[in-house]
């Protein structure tokens, strides 16, 4: 068995001072930085990445969001809101995949590298065949990801206390869509942090 690492979406604009932070964002990077920078990454011997690529979305970006399905601009190609947060370092990812770039794409198997690879073939390749979810935010791209790789037949956890959700109050109907699918979670859903 062969289990992958999904780091989603922990990029600037997730995190406080982005133009979409999610409270505790900056917290979620530094301790997914902290495993990473392990000698053996964590024990994960395949560590992807995720991250919002958009260049024009559609309406998935907005300037009245509704914050449901509409946005603040965010995650903008050449801007420094799109790049990973610089807790994340060392950043020892085997590949990463853009996503979004015309459309909203929220699941990271949405993504492709830069030579058009999607995830679920990439990870398929190299024999992957559970993959464990981390990273921003919980309630909409970390939910979208697990429910996509669990569809896609891989065994998938959620580690709940490396994400954080943008509306931690309603987090029960993501834990239903995780139940429903058969996707685990492990540990609590972040809280808010103080040490930012």
């Amino acid at each position: 068995m062969t289990v992958a690492l999904l780091v989603v979406d922990v990029q600037n604009d997730f995190c406080e001072g982005g133009s979409l932070a999610v409270t505790g964002g900056a917290s979620v990077a530094a301790r997914i930085g902290s495993l990473l920078g392990r000698e053996d990454r964590g024990g994960y011997p395949v560590v992807v990445a995720t991250r919002d690529h958009h260049i024009d979305p559609g309406d998935h970006f907005s300037h009245e969001p509704d914050f449901v399905d509409s946005w603040p601009p965010h995650c903008v190609v050449g801007t420094e809101g799109a790049e990973f947060h610089p807790a994340l370092a060392p950043r020892p990812f085997d590949a990463v995949f853009h996503k979004g770039e015309h459309e909203a794409a929220y699941s990271g198997f949405e993504g492709s590298t830069l030579d058009d690879e999607p995830l679920a073939d990439w990870l398929r390749e190299r024999g992957v065949d559970e993959v464990e979810v981390c990273g921003l935010a919980a309630d909409y791209c970390v939910r979208a990801t697990a429910l996509d790789a669990a569809a896609a037949g891989f065994r998938t956890h959620v580690l709940l206390d490396l994400t954080a959700a943008v509306a931690p109050d309603r987090f029960g109907a993501t834990l239903e869509a995780f139940d429903a699918a058969g996707v685990e979670t492990r540990g609590d859903l972040s809280a808010p942090s103080d040490d930012q």
